[in-house]
This record gives structure tokens, sequence and C-alpha cells, in this order.
């Protein structure tokens, strides 16, 4: 039976939420799936991917293919990397400690650029903010000073000497 490991659609119209699952390469987008692998939604800024390693490896390993979209996931949590190393373990060309240190690193260095990543974005934010409430307060500070009546001298000085007399 030819697995795929594919992208299968579920939120609502316009706000799309994606399962990763392997499925029978024939069965309909949305419709039968061996198992959940894991979810993907793209919606949020990074892309919000939760994906069991282990499983997508076992997958793999087992024959499924990813699809373009499926493998570019896949890569991006290191699941590629895994399976990689796990080959090299099976040839003997590293050992099981070195192959999980190596990805450990990668995980460390990885989980280090997304957080550049949020930081930026939230510095972003605020900035963004920042400015736009700066802007808000000066429109507020020019319809004050237009609404406010601004009393000439002479009217004032007027007043005064009529509220003598």
């Amino acid at each position: 039976m030819p697995v795929k490991i594919r992208l299968q659609r579920h939120g609502k119209k316009g706000k799309p939420f994606y399962w990763v699952v392997a499925a029978d390469s024939r069965a309909k987008r949305d419709g039968r799936y061996l198992e959940k692998i894991g979810t993907y939604n793209p919606n949020t800024n990074p892309a919000t991917t939760d994906l069991n390693v282990d499983v997508a490896v076992a997958w793999l390993e087992k024959g499924a293919q990813p699809t373009d979209t499926a493998r570019t996931i896949l890569s991006d949590k290191g699941v590629l990397l895994k399976k990689h190393l796990a080959g090299g373990v099976k040839k003997g060309a590293l050992t099981q400690e070195q192959a999980d240190a190596k990805f450990a690193a990668w995980l460390e260095e990885k989980t280090g650029v997304i957080a550049t990543k949020v930081d930026g974005l939230a510095k972003a934010e605020a900035d963004a903010k920042a400015k736009a409430l700066e802007a808000e307060k000066a429109v507020n500070d020019a319809r004050i000073a237009a609404n406010t009546p601004v009393a000439d001298s002479e009217e004032v000085v007027a007043e005064n000497a009529d509220s003598e007399e």
C-alpha cells in the first residue's frame, strides 16, 4: 500500500488548520488516514507546528513519501535530519549518542532562531503601537486646540471694563 505523509485540511473558510497525517495515497485529501502525526497552523506568525518526531521518522523509515508541503514541515522540525542520522547509526558511521547530540544541538540552534524571530516581531508590534499612540495623541491635541475658544485680549479687556462699571 503506497503511504503518503500529507496535510489534511480542517478549520473554517479562510482560516485553514491542518493535520499532518500518514494516509493511503489513494484516499481522499480529507478522508481516511492511518495515523495522525501532528498539526500545522499557518494562521500564526511564525506558523505553529506540533509534530511527533519519532512517529514521523518511523513512517519515513517504513517508506512513506511526504508531499512537498509536508516535506518542508518535516524538514523544519528536524524529522528528515533525525532520519538521516538514524541511517548513519544503522551503517555504523556514528553512535546513537553522537546522533542524539547532533540532533539536540540542531534543535537548540533552531529554537534560538525562532525565539529571535518572535522577539523581533514583538518589538516591531510594540514600535507600531507606540507610533500609532503618538499619532493619535497629536490628532487629539490638534482637535482640542481647534475646539477651545481663544479669547482675544481686547475682548477680555472690554468685558473687564463693562463689569467694573
